[in-house]
């Protein structure tokens, strides 16, 4: 609680300062990346000397509070924008969608983040903007080349919907010396080294001078095989090359740029996986057809990983509310379904977290709330990934990280413990651009005499 309170209030100073100096920024996130995996790569016998030149040559953060939940897009929406999910509108992976009939559609479009992001700052600032990837991106409106994160079934004509999404021209400019962009369901390292490929190119044509690239593989590999395992661990030590192609790429092209590395939540290994629909529909408050699909529903779970949002269709029904309270209290009280706290509306809000939500469960970490999966499934199972997260914000292992190195960054400083709202306003800050509906203000970054 000391570095957190130091860091807010070095944040208000550097924000009365105002410390800027219009540089040109490339933002990276490594999904899942553990702030400890770089401070400590050492000790944790990782190779990782790109990432290590941050913590030598730039400033750092010991760990970084995330949202509710913690999960990729709401996150990320938080990193472009510093607003919580109850103000940018992005309140998880995927929208609620209780009848199933989105076929699992994602967050993918620009227009649900409710307020500015640093991609429209830089656009007003008169920069140029590129993103690479980035969740939440589709139809970008400030992002003059734009490649963004979308897929829908993994077949051959989710790269036609890509290339239709992308700003015009802009696939088949990049792939004109024979190379394939990856498809947007592929979390692999090979996805991201490819995707990285492109973003060298895009950065060595265009020189953009506000950038988002977004790796995803360490997260796809740490879901599968857990937290500090060797594959996950082969993954990062992949991805910190990468690092290195993109900052000395960004820097030939622009030698003031200043670049940060971001991560969206840490990451928990787990062995239980808790099915709330089980309970739901044995309640009463899920009914299902003939074919086992949801046929109606008076309270629905709108699961993250290790939490969930559950959703009242009425949610002014006094009975109702009563009726859910009272069976998240009976779950609660029942120590093999591991809940660590049941949150009210008021509690919601405080965090930051989803308006439509009544009730937020809470698991401890190791556990995972599991998704609908028909009238058979039972409440307690063995999970299929052996790492999640999407827990509170202040559960144990849910830090994200921070790194920022470039021409007027302070050298070897640790910035301490941050809240994720200040990432953006730091950024805007050194591009000397505005953000106006970030909640928090920016750090001081700023390296002087």
């Amino acid at each position: 609680m000391r570095g957190w309170r130091t860091a807010f209030a070095v944040a208000l100073m550097s924000s009365q300062a105002g410390a800027a100096w219009g540089a040109p920024v490339l933002l990276v996130s490594i999904d899942g990346l553990r702030p400890a995996d770089v401070l400590e790569a050492d000790k944790k016998g990782l190779k990782l000397p790109n990432l290590r030149r941050f913590v030598d040559q730039g400033s750092w953060a010991i760990g970084v509070k995330g949202v509710l939940p913690t999960v990729t897009y709401p996150s990320h929406a938080t990193l472009i924008t510093g607003a919580a999910p109850a103000k940018h509108g992005i309140y998880g992976n995927t929208s609620f969608d209780p009848h199933q009939i989105n076929q699992g559609g994602w967050y993918w479009y620009a227009s649900d983040i409710k307020v500015e992001t640093l991609w429209d700052a830089a656009f007003k600032a008169g920069m140029t903007t590129a993103n690479v990837h980035w969740p939440v991106s589709v139809g970008a409106k400030s992002i003059y080349w734009n490649l963004p994160q979308i897929w829908r079934t993994g077949h051959g004509d989710d790269a036609k919907l890509l290339a239709a999404l992308a700003t015009p021209n802009l696939l088949k400019e990049l792939e004109e010396d024979g190379s394939v962009y990856a498809a947007g369901i592929d979390e692999s390292i090979e996805a991201d080294e490819n995707r990285a490929a492109f973003a060298v190119k895009l950065i060595k044509r265009h020189r953009p001078e506000f950038m988002t690239v977004y790796l995803t593989a360490l997260d796809h590999e740490q879901h599968l095989a857990g937290p500090d395992s060797p594959s996950s661990r082969a993954v990062l030590e992949r991805l910190d090359t990468l690092i290195g192609q993109l900052v000395s790429t960004a820097q030939a092209a622009r030698p003031d740029t200043v670049i940060a590395v971001a991560s969206d939540h840490g990451f928990a290994a787990i062995d239980t996986e808790i099915n709330l629909f089980r309970a739901f529909i044995d309640a009463g408050l899920i009914t299902l057809d003939g074919n086992g699909k949801i046929a109606a529903w008076r309270a629905m779970p709108w699961v993250s990983g290790g939490s969930a949002a559950i959703v009242l269709a009425n949610r002014t029904d006094p009975a109702l509310t009563q009726e859910v309270a009272l069976l998240l209290d009976g779950l609660q009280a029942k120590p093999d379904l591991k809940i660590d706290a049941v949150l009210d509306r008021a509690k919601i809000k405080s965090k930051g977290g989803n308006p439509a939500a009544d009730f937020y469960v809470a698991f401890a970490p190791g556990t995972v709330a599991g998704g609908f999966k028909g009238a058979a499934a039972p409440l307690i199972s063995k999970p299929s990934y052996a790492g999640m997260h999407g827990y509170m914000p202040d559960a144990r292992g849910m830090e994200a990280a921070f790194l920022l190195m470039g021409e007027g960054i302070s050298k070897g400083k640790s910035l301490g413990v941050i809240d994720m709202r200040m990432i953006a306003p730091t950024l805007a800050s050194v591009m000397r651009a505005r953000l106006p509906t970030a909640e928090l203000p920016a750090l001081d970054v700023e390296d002087r005499p």
